[in-house]
């Protein structure tokens, strides 16, 4: 029988019912804080630019953030919210200042929407503004208000206090990283120079902009000193290092484009025109690009994102009657790096050596280039190790955030995944065997080697990050001593190639159980030793328990529920005192007595867990 559709299909959401059924929309994915884009960071971020604004606006030298036990709380030390438009602010749509040019010119938000999803989509939520001399505060619980207080007199300073908790029963068993949140923090003291930002008593400031951000993420100096330059409404700085690829930071309003967009891409054209016509050469961009560490920050009147969630810059003008985005760039990078190369000719000599080494190395590697291109295509068409997903995190579909490819070996790994997961946002490639160490060789061996050169194509960056097909990477392998080599070969391809990819948070490990704890009426999955006892002790006397060892042990009904909205990610992260070539020599290469005391002085010796086990 087809459904009736009738008038009573037709049904009218409030606002914070829509932002609730569909929080994707609002905040990207919404995960449980081991990401550094899951929905709660962008719930403070979204409180956060509104402080931020205010600041830019002029007004308020301070903001105070602490987190504890997931609640969050922020101070800012603006010009406060107007007291009679407090409670519409935070729940009515389509309410806010930023539709009004002259009070906020080049903001962060974009109209008022972010904290609404905030109030939305927390168990608490309370706003209070202080404002010459008085003070009002609302509280709200998932978007309904619960309290209004009347206007108070006040010595506390002008300025707004947001304080929320985030709903558990959207953003499941969620914690805060303290790591992800100074990032954050730290991001915006370099866009704002002079601000000062508190995190749980600790205090950020910058005084050189981004490039304090380049000296302070760099784990080596770079071949030449950081150039900086900046104006009113752009702030760039560079230098090259010696790792492949090109690595980024990229900003609008303040706001991190960790994709990018059309501000980035004008960025990476005009260094190549630049560059070619200072050495008046028509240089490759890859060999002009290739090892680059940059940042660029510009200044937007009604910027225009590609999401709410603000990672992809789609403004073509800087402003109503100013020039395009892609102009103004590339004039100010040509006008500024073209005086600095003329005047630091150390620096040029330094810069075009760089580059004739980057050409030397590519065309040392082009035919193979082109044959292994042809190879991956060929592979594609077949999809004899790929299995694609619908939906690519370069689209632009509301949950491209979630896509995942999942990198496993042998044929019932990938055939228990294949079976389990989404197609519309997991994808699964199939290694084959255990893959290369690839520690000190060159770029030429992801094109000779066949599993390197697909899972690449796969992944769509040799060019960089910029058409990265699927946001999280995640690395599935057995629990057993083949499945940890294998993943950490895999860690130093990433790390030695394309080790953007693992800075900007893209590279995660899957783990899934080692146990498995039942009687007639209970099940349970356990992930280490303690999960184990406790399972046993809920079971009473004699449960069965299952040793998982391979993936391809776990029946596709059961991976289900570990790829699914329960899927458990390590991040891969790397630090800033992490200098990639030492930890890969140390790791991946020939110390090997080096690496037998170490691992000596750090053996965890188990108890002998077999006789519990029945299998």
């Amino acid at each position: 029988m087809s459904a009736q559709y009738s008038e009573d299909s037709i049904k009218t959401l409030d606002w914070k019912e829509h932002i609730r059924r569909r929080p994707g929309m609002y905040i990207g994915k919404l995960g449980d804080g081991s990401s550094a884009d899951d929905g709660i960071y962008i719930l403070l971020k979204e409180v956060f630019d509104n402080s931020i604004d205010e600041y830019m606006m002029g007004f308020g030298k301070q903001i105070d953030v602490s987190i504890s036990e997931g609640k969050v709380v922020v101070r800012d030390y603006g010009r406060g919210i107007p007291l009679g438009k407090l409670v519409d602010v935070v729940s009515k749509m389509n309410t806010g200042a930023k539709y009004d040019s002259k009070a906020f010119k080049k903001s962060v938000g974009l109209n008022g929407v972010g904290i609404k999803a905030v109030n939305a989509l927390s168990t608490h939520f309370e706003i209070q503004a202080f404002r010459d001399g008085q003070t009002k505060r609302v509280t709200f619980t998932r978007g309904e208000k619960v309290e209004e207080f009347d206007l108070q007199e006040t010595r506390e300073k002008n300025g707004t206090l947001v304080t929320f908790i985030p709903d558990n029963t959207i953003f499941e068993k969620y914690h805060y990283e303290d790591d992800y949140i100074e990032t954050m923090l730290r991001n915006y003291t370099y866009l704002n120079a002079g601000l000062t930002i508190t995190f749980n008593g600790n205090k950020y400031i910058s005084k050189n902009g981004l490039l304090d951000l380049l000296t302070e993420n760099m784990s080596q100096e770079g071949l030449y000193p950081i150039a900086h330059f900046k104006d009113e409404d752009i702030e760039i700085a560079f230098t090259h290092g010696s790792q492949y690829g090109e690595d980024y930071y990229s900003f609008v309003n303040g706001q991190h484009t960790t994709q990018g967009g059309t501000h980035l891409a004008a960025f990476r054209e005009a260094i190549v025109k630049t560059v070619r016509e200072f050495y008046g050469k028509d240089y490759d961009p890859s060999d002009i690009r290739t090892s680059i560490v940059a940042a660029v920050s510009i200044k937007v009147e009604e910027p225009v994102f590609e999401s709410q969630t603000k990672t992809k810059l789609g403004s073509k003008d800087i402003g109503p009657g100013g020039p395009s985005v892609r102009n103004f760039i590339i004039d100010f990078v040509k006008k500024t790096v073209d005086n600095y190369l003329h005047k630091n000719t150390e620096v040029a000599g330094i810069l075009l050596k760089k580059i004739q080494e980057n050409e030397k190395e590519r065309k040392a590697i082009s035919g193979i280039q082109k044959i292994a291109k042809e190879r991956a295509k060929k592979a594609n068409l077949h999809n004899r190790k790929l299995r694609d997903c619908r939906i690519h995190f370069n689209s632009n579909k509301e949950n491209r955030m979630d896509t995942t490819i999942f990198i496993t070996e042998g044929d019932s790994a990938s055939g228990s995944i294949t079976k389990s997961r989404n197609v519309n946002t997991q994808a699964v490639f199939s290694l084959k065997g255990k893959p290369l160490n690839t520690f000190g060789l060159t770029k030429k061996i992801v094109y000779e080697n066949e599993e390197f050169n697909l899972l690449q194509a796969a992944l769509n960056i040799e060019d960089g990050l910029e058409n990265l097909r699927y946001n999280n990477v995640v690395i599935a392998t057995d629990a057993d001593v083949d499945g940890m080599h294998i993943r950490l070969l895999l860690i130093t391809f990433f790390l030695q190639f394309f080790p953007d990819l693992v800075r900007h948070g893209h590279l995660y490990i899957l783990e899934t159980p080692l146990f498995r704890v039942r009687n007639k009426q209970k099940t349970f999955y356990c992930y280490t030793d303690d999960e184990r006892e406790e399972a046993m002790k809920s079971c009473g006397v004699n449960p069965e328990i299952t040793r998982f060892k391979g993936l391809g042990e776990i029946s596709p009904d059961e991976f289900k529920n570990f790829i699914g909205k329960d899927i458990r990610l390590n991040p891969v992260r790397l630090k800033k005192e992490d200098i990639i070539k030492d930890i890969l020599e140390f790791y991946m290469g020939k110390n090997t007595p080096d690496r037998q005391t170490f691992i000596i002085d750090n053996l965890r010796v188990e108890a002998d867990i077999e006789e519990e086990i029945n299998y």
